[in-house]
């Protein structure tokens, strides 16, 4: 896994290097963490964050292209429990960033001149970089807020271990699927996606086919502008 992290930097670097069309993207992410070991979440955990990055579009045939760039990412989850008729509760917030590199490949279907609608698939690679944890509770008088930072282990991509691990850091890398797809509009690209995560995210889970649980699902909404043609 960590060897692809580092040939899909480098497909990357190259990508954006050619005769490709680059666009800048931004957008909403509908981030959460599966819960049940079939890979189920619970609706009431989805954390709204965000997208923003540059990718690129190189043309391969006249309805074909292959798709990468660098994309800063959120993902995470919130949960929120209700004791008292409502009246005192526990809510957490957990999102952490990740700068995160997808690889797709792009169908196009022509609608008329500069217009098309696209679908897209493929694997991406992401290492996290920051985040934070919020936790806020309320029991009957008393309330009390939180916020720390949270931790990833200093994992060296160049072997198979996974240095540093301990039960309150996550994985450094990950590794995942997206699917989507959306419409160009002339000089306007809006696109749907879902992040599929296959890396189990804290730092002591080794076994990530053991089952689907704690892992990533990211529902993302974005729009994006071409720099070039």
């Amino acid at each position: 896994m960590k060897k692809l992290i580092l040939a899909m930097v480098l497909t990357t670097t190259v990508a954006l290097a050619t005769q490709a069309q680059v666009y800048v993207q931004g957008g909403l992410n509908l981030a959460n963490i599966t819960k049940t070991k079939d890979g189920q979440t619970e609706k009431n955990n989805m954390l709204p964050s965000f997208n923003a990055g540059i990718l690129g579009r190189l043309e391969l045939a006249d309805m074909f292209h292959l798709e990468s760039g660098v994309l800063l990412t959120g993902r995470g989850s919130k949960a929120e429990t209700y004791f008292n008729s409502g009246n005192d509760y526990i809510k957490t917030k957990f999102n952490p960033l990740y700068i995160e590199v997808p690889l797709n490949a792009v169908v196009k279907i022509p609608l008329q001149k500069e217009s098309n609608v696209f679908f897209h698939a493929g694997p991406y690679a992401a290492i996290g970089i920051a985040g934070k944890s919020r936790q806020d509770s309320k029991f009957g008088p008393l309330m009390s807020s939180s916020t720390s930072n949270i931790k990833f282990s200093n994992d060296d991509p160049l072997t198979s271990e996974q240095e540093d691990a301990g039960y309150d850091k996550l994985k450094r890398f990950d590794f995942g699927l997206n699917f989507g797809g959306g419409v160009q509009l002339g000089k306007v690209i809006l696109k749907a996606n879902y992040g599929l995560g296959l890396t189990k995210i804290n730092s002591t889970q080794s076994n990530n086919n053991a089952d689907d649980k704690n892992k990533y699902r990211t529902l993302s909404f974005s729009v994006g502008f071409p720099l070039s043609k």
